[in-house]
């Protein structure tokens, strides 16, 4: 396969056994079902295999939230169209790493319709250590409100929350999923991504009556 037009660029992170995505979750569990030496019986000439299985709430690593997170009558994982998570014309707007709200001028005049929208604010670097649960950047109510009014197809952030969690209205969650915008939350390695000119994909797995899902997430750029 040829890969020297363009690059794959990861901007997920890990799932690994025992890690802490949001304080008060519990963490995952990976383990074997059926691991290689158990198998050994079932199989002939040193032939082995390993069967995982994993334990974990939907919002563990780096995840999408469908309007059924928010809404009872929204559309979960298995009704999401492919086409809002897919192949997107992808742009990032980088913050400023001193203010920790977000509002709509970081987008400035910028022609946001159907695109996925990823908010780059640095934070994953504090990923797996007790400050990425501290004072977190996160979108303002207006921004919510302008890029719904703008007709994104997609909002993602490499933070803790794209919400104030001090706020129980969560009103950029609410504001997005209302309007059918699906929001990828715990993104990293934003800045390796370009401005625009690139694709994104965050894509989970079709599941029935869940409104979160991990999603390996990734930016294909031309080269």
């Amino acid at each position: 396969m040829r890969t020297d037009f363009y690059k794959l660029i990861d901007v997920s992170h890990v799932i690994t056994d025992g890690m802490i995505t949001y304080k008060g979750l519990p963490a995952p569990i990976v383990c074997d079902y059926l691991s290689r030496e158990a198998s050994r019986k079932h199989y002939d000439g040193g032939t082995t295999f390993q069967i995982g299985k994993i334990e974990m709430v939907a919002n563990t690593g780096t995840y999408v939230d469908s309007p059924f997170h928010r809404y009872a009558d929204g559309k979960d994982l298995s009704e999401l169209d492919l086409y809002s998570l897919a192949h997107l014309d992808g742009m990032v707007f980088s913050a400023d790493p001193h203010s920790r709200a977000i509002g709509q001028e970081l987008f400035g005049d910028a022609d946001l319709k159907d695109k996925a929208i990823l908010v780059h604010t640095g934070w994953d670097k504090n990923w797996n250590t007790d400050r990425y649960f501290q004072g977190h950047p996160f979108l303002t109510r207006e921004a919510a409100e302008y890029l719904k009014t703008s007709q994104v197809a997609l909002v993602g952030i490499d933070s803790l929350n794209i919400d104030d969690t001090a706020d129980g209205q969560r009103p950029v969650h609410s504001t997005l999923l209302g309007a059918n915008i699906p929001i990828v939350e715990h993104l990293c390695n934003l800045a390796q991504l370009p401005h625009s000119g690139f694709r994104f994909y965050a894509v989970p797995v079709k599941v029935k009556g869940m409104g979160t899902f991990p999603v390996r997430a990734f930016g294909l750029v031309k080269t």
